[in-house]
């Protein structure tokens, strides 16, 4: 659904991009996970068509971006980081403008926005000014705004940044809904437990390179299932163990802060990059 292949994109000769290649298969929730400045927003900026890439192919759904531009984004939703819908339009007014650029007839409109709106649990907020919404409301409008085209891919940039931990879970299961009803997600975060939870295969980028791809499960398991982590040492690494009575009895009788916990996908970034992710 997805092909990227030899991308590359610098900026003022500083390279974001530095030649990534990969492929998501249809129906996938793919995780694109890396600390911030790692390239994660500039590569959904090349694949939704907003960023011209330096280099390399991507097709969308089998449409080749360069070639087939209009076809190419038109399988795509997207839903950036920051808020930009119109804070001062209702939610109904910002999908019917999306809808308009799509070129999507009055009677099609009305009848999507209404699927949509129901899709995400806003029907009865549709004549809300948007500015009235909270942080997570609002989120849930943008999602519904990516889907009125009814694209066969998603791409979700940090979409649960700076909400709080109850809202952000009901927006995993929105998510985990659209790849139910057969959308391809393609999802950006430095949250472990977003990428953990929602992703079947997950991708570390480090400083514009692709320096992991594999499920979650596949790429925790070199570390074992439970791990000592010295909290009050950031440059220590963790020590890992198959059993959780084997860290207690290594962290038996240790000075200082530390914590006995499942390994995480941070575990691994951390092994593959030599830095955490936040």
């Amino acid at each position: 659904m997805i092909l990227m292949d030899g991308l590359r994109k610098a900026y003022k000769g500083r390279e974001a991009l530095c030649g990534v290649s990969l492929a998501v298969a249809a129906g996938e929730i793919f995780a694109y996970l890396g600390p911030n400045g790692a390239g994660k927003t500039t590569t959904i900026r090349i694949l939704s068509g907003l960023t011209r890439r330096i280099q390399g192919k991507v097709e969308l759904n089998g449409f080749d971006l360069a070639a087939q531009g209009v076809e190419a984004r038109a399988q795509c939703g997207v839903v950036a980081q920051t808020i930009n819908l119109d804070q001062d339009l209702t939610v109904r007014e910002n999908l019917d403008i999306h809808g308009r650029l799509f070129a999507m007839p009055a009677i099609a409109r009305r009848s999507r926005i209404a699927e949509v709106l129901d899709y995400v649990e806003l029907a009865e907020r549709d004549g809300s000014l948007v500015k009235d919404l909270s942080g997570g409301l609002k989120r849930r409008v943008t999602i519904a705004r990516a889907l009125m085209h009814e694209p066969a891919i998603l791409f979700l940039d940090e979409p649960t940044v700076g909400l709080d931990p109850n809202i952000r879970r009901r927006i995993w299961a929105l998510i985990k809904k659209i790849q139910r009803d057969g959308s391809t997600v393609f999802l950006t975060t430095h949250y472990i437990e977003e990428a953990e939870f929602l992703a079947d295969r997950v991708a570390f980028l480090d400083h514009g390179r692709l320096v992991a791809l594999d499920t979650p499960e596949n790429l925790m398991r070199p570390y074992g299932v439970w791990a000592f982590d010295p909290v009050h040492d950031a440059d220590q690494a963790p020590a890992f163990f198959p059993t959780r009575q084997q860290a207690n009895d290594y962290a038996s009788g240790r000075e200082g802060g530390f914590l006995v916990r499942r390994v995480n996908l941070e575990d691994a970034f951390r092994a593959a990059t030599g830095r955490r992710l936040e």
